[in-house]
Order: C-alpha cells, then sequence, then structure tokens
C-alpha cells in the first residue's frame, strides 16, 4: 500500500549484522500514541504496502493522548545469521491477545506460534485463516510486525539466563509447585529476514489500542445495507431455475431472505474457475440477476484463484500467472498491475455490468496438498511464500477497487485475510464446524482487525440448529450456507418457528448494526468485541490444574478457562449463546445494571449471573441506558422509508447516535450522511422522554416515523 508507506514508514534502514540494534534504531511517534521503527533493511514487499487504503491519522490524532506504557530500553532488536530476533518484556500478570484468528484460545500467553496463512487445522499453532501479526498486551499497548514471512513467535515460553524476573528452579521429585512451564518474562519474535518494520499503539485502555490498528488501516469497513440482512448460499450445482424455487420457497413463507449466493456451478467450469457463466443452467445471467435484484435480492459468487485453460480471459492472464497451479488453474500474481487489471475487467464484464453485488473468494487461505508451495515463484518477483502471507489480501483490496470505482459498495466472504484489510468489506468463513470454536473465532476477530461468521450448514438436531442459528445472527453476517446438501432453514420442523424469530430478529436489528459498522469504519471499533475490550471489565481466567496421565498429559499441564462464550455486539448488547446439550450457564456482567433485552427486566450489576436454558430465545442483556433502534419486522429490504422503534432499557438517561445514509454507494466518504441525535431524559417525576434530533439541513434515507419503547419500568 504505497499511500500508506508514504505517510507513515519511517526510512531509518539500518543495515546491522551479527550485532545488536537497539542502540541505532529509534522509535519515532508517526501520530497520536503510534510509534514505527525500522530495524535493520526490511524487505520491500511487506503486508501493506500493495494494498489500497488510507490510514485515519485524523481520528487517532484526536483520541486521548499516551504514553507507551513499557520502557523502550528493555526491548531488544539483533540482526545475526540474516534473520531479526526481538524481544519484548513481559510483567508475571501481562496478558498477550491477537496473533491470528484463534479458534480454541483467547489469553495467547504461553503459546508458541508460526503465524502462516492456512486452513485451520484444529490447534492453535498460528496456521489460520488470518494470522495477522498483531498483538494486544493487558498493559495497554499493541505490536503490529509489518512483514510478510512467516514468523515464529514466543509468547511468554522461552526462559532467558539472563531473566530481570528469573524462575524458580523446583524439584519435580518433591515440589508440588513443579511446572513443565516455568515462568518466562519475555515475548520473542524471529523474522527470518535481516529487517522489518514494527509499528506500536497505545491508548488509554485496550479498546483504544485496537480502535488506532484498525484506524491505521483505513478503518473498519461500511458494509451495504442489504448485506447485514439474511443470506443463503444454493446448493453447488443448481441451474437459475432451481436457485428461483429457492427464492420462491423464501418469499412463499415469508422467511427473510436479501442475499442469493451462487456456489460452483454457476461457471462454465470450475476447479479450475472459468469465471464465465454456464450458458447452460444460466442461459440469461443478466435476466436472472434482475429478476432476483427487482425482488430486493442480491446475487454474490463463488470463485478460487486456479483459473481454467478453458475461461476466456486464459490466454491473457497468464503471462502473468505464477509458476504453479491451483487444481490445474494458473493463479495470477496479484502483485502486478497486468493481472489486477485482466482479471478485474473480466470481473466488470462477467458480473458488475449485470449488478452482481459481490464475490466469495474461496480456497486462497491453505492445504499444502493443492495450494501453490513455497518454492513457487511469481513473475513479479514475491516469493511463494509471501504470496501465501498475502494472497487473500491482495485479492480482497483487488476486487474492492473494481466495486469502488462503481460507486457502489460490495460486501463478500473471503478464506484467507492478513494486517491491512480491516477497511476491505469481506468477512473470513471455514470449512471447520465446531460450535464453541466458531464462537472463540468471532471473539478473537476483534483484536487483529478482520471480521468472521460463524455461518450455519447443517446439525444434528434442532437444537443444534436453533443454536448455531442464533449465534449466526449476532455475526457480521448471518448466512446459511447449503452449497451441499440442500439445506432449508424450516429444514427442522419442530424448530421453525425459533428459526424464524432470530432470522427475523435479526432484520429488526439492522439500524443498530449498522450504526455499530459506521463506528467501526469512521472510528475503528470493532461490531463485534471480546470482553477483554470492555474498558474497565476485569475477565477472570480460572487455571484448571493438570491431572497427570502417563500417555495424554505426562507433564500435569494446566489449562486455562477463558471467557471464550459471551461478547459485546456494538456497545449496548452483550450475548451469551447456549451451545446444544446445556441447560444452563453463567454469564459475567460489566459494572453498572444490565437488562434483559426482551423483557427490559434488570438481570444483576456487575456480578456473575446463572441462567438457564430457553430454546426460543438466545441471552441478549443491555447495559443500563442502552438504545436498541430497530426496523419492524421485514423480509427484505427496499428503498421504502421504514418506522423506527427506539427501545430504551433501564434508568438512566442516554444518548445515541443513530447512522443513516443511502446504504449502497460511497457518497458517505464525502459526507453524504446524517447522524441523527437520539435522546432519552428523566425528568423530576422519573418519567422518561424520547427525542429525535435531526441535524437542519440533513437528509433522512431510511426512517420515517420513530416510536420510543421504555423496555424498563420506572423504579
Amino acid at each position: 500500500m504505497k499511500l500508506f508507506r508514504k505517510l507513515l514508514l519511517v526510512s531509518t534502514f539500518i543495515s546491522i549484522f551479527n550485532c545488536q540494534a537497539s542502540d541505532i534504531a529509534i522509535w519515532k511517534e508517526t501520530a497520536n500514541g503510534v510509534w514505527t521503527i525500522t530495524v535493520g533493511k526490511p524487505e520491500g514487499y511487506n503486508l501493506t504496502n500493495e494494498l489500497e487504503f488510507t490510514p485515519k491519522l485524523d481520528v487517532i490524532n484526536s483520541m486521548g493522548v499516551s504514553k507507551i506504557p513499557i520502557d523502550k530500553e528493555e526491548i531488544k532488536f539483533e540482526i545475526r545469521d540474516g534473520k531479526t530476533y526481538i524481544r519484548f518484556p513481559l510483567d508475571s500478570l501481562e496478558q498477550i491477545y491477537g496473533l491470528g484468528l484463534n479458534f480454541k484460545s483467547i489469553n495467547q500467553r504461553g503459546k508458541v506460534k508460526r503465524l502462516h496463512v492456512d486452513h485451520f487445522s484444529g490447534k492453535d499453532d498460528g496456521r489460520n485463516h488470518a494470522p495477522v501479526p498483531f498483538f494486544v498486551s493487558s498493559k495497554g499497548y499493541g505490536l503490529f510486525i509489518n512483514s510478510a514471512r512467516y514468523l515464529d513467535i514466543y509468547v511468554g515460553t522461552g526462559v532467558r539466563k539472563d531473566s530481570k524476573h528469573p524462575a524458580i528452579v523446583r524439584d519435580r521429585n518433591t515440589d508440588k509447585k513443579w511446572s513443565s512451564a516455568p515462568y518466562s518474562d519475555n515475548l520473542e519474535i524471529l523474522v527470518p529476514v535481516a529487517g522489518v518494520e514494527l509499528i506500536l499503539f497505545t491508548g488509554e485502555n485496550n479498546l483504544d489500542v485496537v480502535r488506532k490498528f484498525n484506524l491505521y488501516q483505513g478503518g473498519g469497513c461500511l458494509p451495504p445495507r442489504w448485506g447485514l440482512g439474511f443470506w443463503n448460499r444454493t446448493p453447488a450445482k443448481y441451474s437459475a431455475e432451481q436457485v428461483l424455487e429457492v427464492v420462491s420457497e423464501f418469499k412463499k413463507r415469508k422467511f427473510p431472505l436479501t442475499v442469493l449466493g451462487l456456489e460452483p456451478g454457476w461457471m462454465s467450469g470450475s476447479y479450475p474457475c472459468t469465471y464465465d457463466w454456464a450458458k447452460t443452467k444460466f442461459p440469461e445471467p443478466k435476466v436472472f440477476v434482475k429478476n432476483l435484484s427487482d425482488q430486493n435480492i442480491k446475487v454474490n459468487v463463488w470463485v478460487n484463484p486456479g483459473i481454467s485453460p478453458n475461461s476466456t480471459m486464459y490466454k491473457d492472464i497468464e503471462p502473468f500467472t505464477g509458476s504453479h497451479t491451483e487444481w490445474c488453474g494458473v493463479i495470477p500474481d496479484l502483485k502486478m498491475e497486468q493481472a489486477k487489471n485482466i482479471l478485474n475487467n473480466h470481473l466488470k464484464k462477467t458480473l458488475l455490468d449485470i449488478d452482481v453485488s459481490g464475490l466469495k473468494l474461496d480456497e486462497n487461505d491453505g492445504y499444502d496438498n493443492w495450494l501453490w508451495p513455497d518454492l513457487a515463484t511469481f513473475p513479479s518477483g514475491i516469493t511463494g511464500e509471501q504470496m501465501r502471507q498475502t494472497y487473500g489480501s491482495l485479492l480482497q483490496s483487488t476486487t474492492n477497487k473494481l466495486y469502488k470505482d462503481q460507486n457502489v459498495r460490495t460486501y463478500g466472504l473471503v478464506r484467507a485475510s492478513n494486517a491491512g484489510t480491516s477497511s476491505f468489506p469481506y468477512v473470513l468463513y471455514s470449512d471447520s464446524y465446531n460450535h464453541k470454536e466458531y464462537v472463540t473465532a468471532l471473539i478473537n476477530s476483534s483484536f487483529i482487525g478482520v471480521l468472521w461468521t460463524p455461518e450455519v450448514r447443517d446439525a444434528a438436531s434442532g437444537e443444534e440448529w436453533v443454536r448455531r442459528m442464533q449465534t449466526v445472527c449476532f455475526s457480521p453476517v448471518a448466512m446459511l450456507n447449503a452449497w451441499a446438501d440442500a439445506k432449508k432453514p424450516w429444514d427442522f420442523p419442530e424448530v421453525e418457528k425459533e428459526i424464524s424469530f432470530i432470522a427475523n430478529l435479526r432484520m429488526q436489528l439492522i439500524p443498530y448494526l449498522y450504526t455499530a459498522f459506521a463506528d467501526y469504519a469512521f472510528m475503528g471499533t470493532p461490531p463485534v468485541r471480546a470482553m477483554n475490550l470492555v474498558p474497565n471489565f476485569d475477565v477472570k481466567e480460572n487455571i484448571i490444574a493438570g491431572k497427570l496421565d502417563g500417555t495424554n498429559n505426562p507433564y500435569a499441564i494446566a489449562t486455562k478457562k477463558e471467557m471464550n462464550n459471551q461478547f459485546m455486539y456494538g456497545d449496548a448488547l452483550l450475548v451469551a449463546p447456549f451451545f446444544t446439550g446445556e441447560k444452563d450457564r453463567n454469564v459475567t456482567l460489566p459494572k453498572g445494571k444490565w437488562y434483559d433485552f426482551y423483557t427490559g427486566k434488570l438481570v444483576g450489576e456487575g456480578e456473575v449471573i446463572k441462567i438457564t436454558s430457553s430454546l426460543d430465545k438466545i441471552p441478549v442483556f443491555v447495559k443500563d441506558g442502552g438504545i436498541v433502534p430497530m426496523y419492524p419486522t421485514i423480509s427484505t429490504l427496499t428503498a421504502e422509508k421504514l418506522p423506527l422503534e427506539i427501545r430504551h432499557y433501564g434508568q438512566k438517561a442516554s444518548t445515541y447516535s443513530l447512522y443513516d445514509d443511502d446504504g449502497n454507494t460511497y457518497n458517505y466518504q464525502k459526507g453524504e450522511f446524517t447522524r441523527i441525535n437520539i435522546e432519552v431524559n428523566i425528568d423530576k417525576k422519573g418519567k422518561k422522554i424520547g427525542k429525535v434530533i435531526i441535524p437542519t439541513g440533513k437528509k433522512v434515507w431510511s426512517f420515517k416515523q420513530y416510536d420510543f419503547h421504555f423496555m424498563t419500568d420506572v423504579e
């Protein structure tokens, strides 16, 4: 990302080998609470310098002043044997979050990772869909390592002889406190090249640290409004006629639908991909897309990187592809303008010109046996390893620019991502399908500037079907992916009512969620976020003693019970999903009073509460003074203005900045948007009074009336 480099890169290159670099490399504050340092001589290609985004320095500089909370002299750099070694100090109680889209853990202290773009293999070892080399420390800072190489991170595992806080020597034979993981007071990073750029972020709290990291990457994305509705992906080989039958059934049942996804069969050939319509199944694609558009349903289509010799663009793009193929399809070198232009011209002619709304960028993440190997070469000179680390990012940047050039917002799906992508309108997904791991990934996504969806595909029971659908309807994309088995939302008739309720609730919450995404775009605040990012919230982690097992646990390694089953959804809502088979669970409430979303009744105040399972509703709680704007029950989105129900919870007077724009174009970046101020005040008699203030001369696109609903009775 060339503009990014011009604005923020400190070009103090240090060519030092086999010596300490800390005395020469200098931290420089390039924005409020943002420090950069260049150690050695970084490679010309990194994670961000080919991506299209503009840092929001004005917003960063408007935030509170913050200092680096650690002694810079304790941060060590060394270049040795053509590699860069970095060491940060760790306090005894300091915790580390981030370092990729982890599925099993939130606190990464005590972990060893190799950050490597890949499909999740079942271990939090650094190989995942988005191994973003950014971590957040509980001390109030974050570090971004801007290298497109596989990075080794030792998070409080290496015990040094020169430690300032040495571990206590214990005898396993006699000391019950002996541990196979003795105390380590450092976080060490190995970059396999002789130089790297580091960017350090500080803030008044961990949420501010994450916000600055996101703003540094251009802020978050603002999807088109329709992207926040309900999605359904149809089976892989369905024809236009079969797809329209699915849509007809959705409408007959009055089930929400805003996006229809086409899987590989829309193309004349896939694995490898032709990127051309299959004329036998879709004889008139323009008519097909218009038919759906007339019903206010957008079309999203699947692709993967490998381009078939049978594609109409193959001859033009082949000279600009890598040495290895994917399922016999050539891989465009997206660092080259020629490759990007050929791909985008084809996509424009084939898809955008007939109003296809977006893409599902599949299979650009991993599985070493079919993706290009690290020894692959590309005509731009980028190595196979570097291309592996950035290909998903390049695809997002390239295709996002294509839509942006048309002044049309898109919202799509992607299987691989990395740093620099927070402003791109793509949401990660996976083929792995563990519900609890999906929620852990959803929580972890908030630390690293990516979006993640726990898509629904199948279930073993009606209960599981409901629990998965409830979670997905509180994620960045609410989607049923029926590509393999033609599943319908109502396929478990015993819970059809519950499924309909949660899908309709998703549609009702669009004004609230759209505002949360506007805060992501303008202020860098993740729309879905971990409890660890709630200011002044103390996340308790329970250590469970390890039980000695000569085969499975010979060192009696302890485990941590983390807060991986609840999260914030926007600023006011706390979501606490149930998993199949659970009859009750604990919920930890932050400070202040909290209220039940559905009834408005007080549930607790800064405490741990126990709730019992109810199949019909996912537990959702609202903070005192929380304001939640909601649409009426709708099955699709039109250009028609809708009445707005404004719910207020609790006893606090409060305000809410409701966001509105045209919902489709980038005109909001030119100032064409409105922040509608909603106030709830309480008079001397305790009566609640609601007020809506529309700035003079500002346009309203989405709402035609405002009805207050005070959910909590006056005490």
